[in-house]
């Protein structure tokens, strides 16, 4: 049986899918959040977010 399209393997899914979710944790950082250390964290995750997730997603890919 032959397998069914995964969207997982395209690149520009992988690292768009973060890209998005990082973009809006920046935003929500500078826009919404006053204190500088909360501030700091936001972007830790969001930079988290934006190099650990393909990497995972393309795991998921490769096992799917």
């Amino acid at each position: 049986m032959a397998q069914s399209a995964n969207a997982l393997q395209s690149p520009i899914v992988r690292w768009g899918m973060p890209a998005m979710t990082a973009a809006i944790i920046v935003a929500l950082a500078f826009l919404v959040v006053e204190d500088q250390t909360l501030r700091l964290a936001m972007l830790g995750v969001a930079a988290a977010d934006l190099l650990v997730t393909p990497q995972v997603l393309k795991r998921a890919a490769r096992n799917g």
